[in-house]
């Protein structure tokens, strides 16, 4: 059954004579029923953003755009932000938002290529110590790219090795490393697939958290990646729930909202992560592809607040 205002657009599209898609239109009526004043008020959920997503959303100075985005994120209720200069840190600590990751090393020159293994070792290091600074609980580490001539066994041993020289300085500072997981499968943009990104497998990204062997070293649960390479979300989170650190969310295919075009269920995901009794930050780290992306955040925002 449709809803007066479902069935007053279904009409006003119909005579306007666009033809829709299902699934166009349901993400039309999706972005029409939004609510533009909603405020997350559950708060089961630690809902915090990764703010490349919204690079150049608000304004082209990178500064003003990451200021501009924290000030939605406190009107919608989302209590931090991570993927954010580290210069924007203090002011937007100011405003009472957390900062949920330390971003470091990227994920391209990682300890699975020895060349940059002290490269990895340095940036953990000062990832861990602005962590300390400001009062954030997990600094992002990646397994690298793959490179000619490796040998997949010792290049798990190169991750593994250089993880554990930087662990000690981690539990001292009582800092968790987390670990991404990356799709190698799309490459239609540059931060929507990572083809021949190492760590490409959930599973065996696990494996490596395990051979690490340190409370403080955890795995960060991407539901966009593992949808893409693995799928059977659910169960995933259930296996590895003890060593699980942080998520991010996004719509798949695509990386975009978390609505109607897209494959992945979110409410039933998120029920599944409370019920691990896990208590960190889901970060949303979708691209916005509609006309106001602040609606797509609350969107987003919205469905997460179970």
């Amino acid at each position: 059954m449709l809803s007066r205002r479902r069935l007053i657009t279904c009409s006003a599209t119909l005579a306007g004579g666009v033809a829709l898609t299902g699934t166009e239109l349901e993400a039309q009526l999706k972005r029409d029923e939004t609510d533009p004043n909603f405020k997350i008020s559950n708060g089961r959920i630690r809902q915090s953003i990764m703010g490349w997503c919204f690079n150049d959303q608000f304004t082209s100075d990178k500064m003003a755009n990451t200021l501009a985005l924290a000030k939605h994120c406190k009107e919608i209720g989302i209590v931090a932000m991570e993927g954010i200069p580290r210069d924007a840190y203090s002011q937007i600590r100011k405003l009472g938002l957390d900062i949920s990751l330390i971003s470091s090393h990227g994920f391209a020159q990682g300890p699975c290529n020895p060349e940059y293994r002290e490269q990895t070792i340095k940036k953990l290091h000062e990832g861990i110590e602005v962590a300390k600074e400001v009062d954030c609980k997990s600094v992002i580490t990646f397994t690298g790219m793959k490179f000619d001539g490796m040998s997949p066994d010792k290049a798990a041993q190169n991750c593994v090795d250089t993880w554990k020289e930087v662990m000690p300085a981690a539990e001292k500072a009582g800092v968790n490393i987390v670990l991404e997981h990356l799709n190698s499968r799309d490459d239609t943009h540059p931060m929507k697939g990572h083809p021949g990104y190492f760590g490409d497998d959930v599973d065996f990204c696990a494996d490596l958290v395990r051979r690490v062997g340190s409370p403080n070293f955890k795995l960060l649960f991407d539901v966009y990646h593992v949808s893409v390479m693995n799928g059977d979300v659910i169960r995933r989170i259930q296996q590895y729930q003890d060593i699980i650190g942080h998520y991010h969310t996004a719509g798949n295919p695509g990386r975009a909202e978390l609505d109607n075009t897209q494959e992945i269920n979110y409410p039933p995901i998120l029920e599944a992560i409370l019920e691990t009794g896990y208590e960190g930050y889901v970060a949303q780290e979708f691209i916005p592809t509609w006309d106001d992306p602040v609606l797509a955040l609350r969107n987003a925002a919205q469905l997460c607040d179970i």
